[in-house]
C-alpha cells in the first residue's frame, strides 16, 4: 500500500464521458486545422458517392421503402433519385444503410471498429437539412463525432467484435449522437445525455459471418447506428437523462461489450492535442478492409510478372487473426459474403477489376474460374506480429515459379491518401449510373462545402441516368 486512497466508483463516474461531451460541445469550426477539415470533406464526399451507388441494391430498396413509409413528411433527403424527403431519423436510417450497402464506405487506419462516413454523415446531414444549417456546421459536427467515436473505437481494442458484436454497430450510435447533438446545439450536459442514451442503443451481431447466411443484416447495422444517434440527441434535447458514466462505468459500454480487454485511457488520449479525424481512410476496393492488402499484392504481382489466372496453382496468405478466421470464407453464399471473403476477393482480382464495384455482381459469384481460384487460397496467421492488416502473399504458378509480395499499406490510408484527382475518379466511377454532368457538379460543389449556407441540394441532384443494373439481379 502506498497510502494513496483508491478512487471510489462514485469519484470515477462520468469522468471520461464528461470530458468527451465537453470537448464535442465546445469544438468550433474556426479551431479545426485545415487538413482536418479537408479530411472531413473527403469523408463526406466519399460517403455521398457510395450511398448513391447503394441506393438501387435489393437490400437497400427495402430500407428505403420502410423509411419513406414510416418517415414521410420531413425535410431530410434520402440519397437517391429524386432525393425523397423524410423526417431526420428515417433519413439517417436509410442513408446509413445505403452508405454501407456495398463495402465501400470509409473507416480508419489502423482499423478501430468504426465507420465514420456511414455513421456520421447520415445523422449529421439529416439534422442539418431538417434545420436548414450549412456546410460549416456539418463539417464541425462530423469532426466532433469522429473525435469521440474513433477514440471509443480505439478503447475497445476490437474486443467487442471478438466477443461477437459487429463493432461499428456498437460504436456508431455514440459518434452519430455527438454529430446530431452538435447540430442541435446541445451544451455539454445535453451532449453527455446524448452519449448516455446512445449507449443503450448500441447493437449488431456477427452471426452473419459465422453461419454463412443473412449478411444483408450487416448493412442495417450502420443505418441503425445513424438513426440511433438522431434519436439519442433528440431525446437529450428534450431533457431526457442517461448515465453519466455510460462509457467507463461498471456496467458501461466498455466493460459490457468488451469484457476485460479494453483500454480506457484511449477514450481521452490526445483529446485537444491531436485529431483522430486524420486517421479516416478511404477504401479503394469495394470489399472488406481485411482483403485490401492482399488484393493490392495481387495487383502488384500481376503488373510486375504479367501472369494469367489460369496459371495459378496455389496462393498462400500470411495475415492477421481476422483474415485467417472471420474473413477466411472460400465458398461465400452471396455477394455480401463474397465481399467479406478474402479468398474470393483475391481470386476476383485475378479475373476482374477489383476497383470497380460492378465487378462484384451475381455473375462473379457464379464464375467458375473465380470460384476455383478461391479454393486454392490458404490463409494462415503470421508468426510475428505484423503491422495492422499487413499481408504476405506467395503465389505459386503451374510452371514452378514462386512469386512473393508483402503489403502493409495502400492508397487511401492517411500515409498514402487519395489525391483530388483520385478522389474525383472514384466518385465518378461509383456514380456512373447517375447523370454524369450532375455528378461532376455535385463533386465540385462538395469541395467548397464550407461555403454553403444550406444543404438541401445534397440528394436533390441525384437523378438516375436510366441505365439500371448496378448489380446483376438475375
Amino acid at each position: 500500500m502506498n497510502g494513496t486512497a483508491k478512487p471510489q466508483p462514485s469519484e470515477l463516474a462520468g469522468r471520461d464521458t464528461e470530458l468527451l461531451a465537453q470537448y464535442a460541445a465546445a469544438l468550433r469550426y474556426e479551431e479545426i486545422p485545415a487538413d482536418v477539415i479537408e479530411r472531413a470533406k473527403q469523408c463526406i464526399t466519399d460517403t455521398i458517392a457510395v450511398a448513391l451507388f447503394g441506393y438501387d441494391l435489393p437490400w437497400s430498396t427495402m430500407v428505403v421503402r420502410f423509411a419513406q413509409k414510416n418517415g414521410g413528411g420531413g425535410n431530410s433527403r434520402i440519397l437517391g433519385p429524386g432525393g425523397a424527403r423524410v423526417h431526420a431519423p428515417a433519413a439517417a436510417l436509410a442513408n446509413g444503410a445505403l452508405a454501407h450497402a456495398f463495402e465501400m464506405d470509409n473507416l480508419t487506419w489502423p482499423s478501430c471498429g468504426v465507420h465514420p462516413g456511414a455513421t456520421l454523415l447520415p445523422s449529421a446531414l439529416a439534422v442539418a437539412q431538417e434545420r436548414g444549417l450549412g456546410g460549416r456546421e456539418l463539417i464541425a459536427a462530423v469532426v466532433a463525432g469522429a473525435e469521440a467515436m474513433i477514440r471509443i473505437g480505439r478503447a475497445t481494442q476490437h474486443r467487442n467484435e471478438s466477443r461477437g458484436f459487429h463493432a461499428p454497430g456498437t460504436t456508431g450510435p455514440f459518434g452519430a449522437a455527438v454529430a446530431a447533438a452538435r447540430l442541435m446545439r446541445l451544451d455539454s450536459t445535453g451532449m453527455r445525455n446524448a452519449l448516455g442514451v446512445a449507449g443503450s442503443l448500441a447493437c449488431g451481431l456477427m452471426e452473419f459471418a459465422r453461419c454463412g447466411s443473412g449478411a444483408m443484416v450487416k448493412r442495417l447495422h450502420l443505418g441503425r447506428a445513424a438513426e440511433s444517434g438522431v434519436l439519442a440527441a433528440s431525446l437529450a434535447a428534450e431533457g431526457f437523462s442517461a448515465p453519466e458514466s455510460v462509457l467507463e462505468g461498471e456496467f458501461g459500454f466498455l466493460r459490457v461489450f468488451c469484457g476485460g480487454g479494453f483500454d480506457r485511457a484511449e477514450l481521452t488520449r490526445g483529446l485537444r492535442e491531436s485529431y483522430a479525424t486524420r486517421s479516416i481512410m478511404l477504401k479503394r476496393f469495394p470489399c472488406h478492409i481485411t482483403a485490401h492488402t492482399s488484393v493490392q499484392a495481387i495487383l502488384d504481382l500481376r503488373a510486375e510478372h504479367g501472369y494469367d489466372a489460369r496459371e495459378v496453382s496455389s496462393i498462400h496468405i500470411a495475415g492477421d487473426e481476422k483474415m485467417a478466421g472471420v474473413n477466411n470464407i472460400p465458398s461465400p453464399a452471396d455477394i455480401m459474403m463474397a465481399q467479406y471473403s478474402v479468398p474470393f476477393c483475391v481470386a476476383l482480382a485475378h479475373v476482374r477489376d477489383p476497383r470497380d464495384p460492378r465487378s462484384y455482381d451475381e455473375s462473379a459469384l457464379r464464375d467458375a474460374q473465380i470460384n476455383a481460384l478461391a479454393q486454392r487460397v490458404r490463409i494462415e496467421r503470421a508468426g510475428a506480429h505484423p503491422a495492422p492488416l499487413a499481408a504476405g502473399l506467395t503465389v505459386t504458378l503451374d510452371d514452378g515459379r514462386v512469386l512473393t509480395r508483402s503489403v502493409a499499406a495502400f492508397k487511401g490510408t492517411p500515409e498514402h491518401p487519395l489525391d483530388q484527382h483520385e478522389l474525383r475518379d472514384k466518385f465518378l466511377t461509383v456514380t456512373r449510373h447517375c447523370n454524369e454532368h450532375e455528378m461532376q457538379r455535385l463533386f465540385d460543389r462538395l469541395q467548397g462545402l464550407e461555403n454553403e449556407a444550406n444543404l438541401d441540394w445534397i440528394g436533390a441532384a441525384a437523378k438516375a441516368r436510366g441505365d439500371a443494373g448496378i448489380v446483376n439481379r438475375d
